[in-house]
């Protein structure tokens, strides 16, 4: 992607909106050199659209459920999500807080123009229980990483990564809370690097340009 004055963001949500609020305020400070186009939540009434709106940000839901049975219509579902972004002229599209995996229609509209974040030190910990997986297995080290999308889970290539110590006596959720500070960082740091231009990918390695 080239440098420009404001890249055209689309955030995908499900949730609380907390990593979407630390890209609200990085594209509000000038930190991040973008603008958030518009939200798209996956599930109705949740605090990212309240969020969205407080900053008058177009929002809406598309809710998966009423595409029919999951995963068989995902197509449609995605389908719908797409012609939202593109009418927003949406340029890149940001998971955050996303709980859906990425499909083929939304891929294949967005072609290496997809991010996420993921609360581990990808390759380790994949899926849905991260914070979990990583106490169980005793590691002393998480963190939280940035990604492009592929077809894989959470195997995307790398853009930013930082990480987050285990403490003695840490639960789920505490260690989750730790790593969310890390995520509201990354997250604008690495869609910053991408609407200035200075991210590129060779094979599965994301190399970053200097100023």
């Amino acid at each position: 992607m080239g440098s420009r004055a404001s890249l055209k963001l689309g955030v995908l949500v499900s949730g609380r909106g907390t990593n979407l609020q630390a890209i609200l305020d990085g594209c509000e400070s000038g930190r991040i050199p973008a603008s958030v186009e518009v939200v798209v939540s996956n599930r109705p009434g949740v605090p990212a659209l309240r969020r969205a709106e407080a900053k008058a940000v177009p929002a809406c839901c598309v809710n998966f459920k009423e595409f029919g049975r999951w995963p068989d219509c995902k197509p449609q579902y995605e389908e719908k999500v797409v012609e939202v972004l593109k009418q927003r002229v949406v340029e890149l599209v940001v998971l955050a807080g996303y709980d859906r995996l990425a499909g083929d229609v939304l891929m294949g509209a967005f072609p290496g123009r997809i991010i996420n974040v993921h609360p581990a030190l990808l390759p380790s910990f994949p899926g849905l229980h991260a914070q979990r997986d990583a106490l169980m297995y005793g590691a002393k080290v998480s963190g939280a990483t940035v990604f492009f999308v592929d077809p894989t889970v959470d195997g995307g290539p790398i853009i930013v990564q930082d990480a987050v110590p285990v403490q003695e006596g840490d639960t789920e959720e505490t260690l989750s809370l730790r790593i969310l500070q890390v995520e509201h960082r990354i997250l604008p740091l690495a869609i910053a690097l991408i609407a200035q231009g200075r991210t590129r990918i060779e094979g599965r390695v994301v190399r970053i340009n200097p100023n």
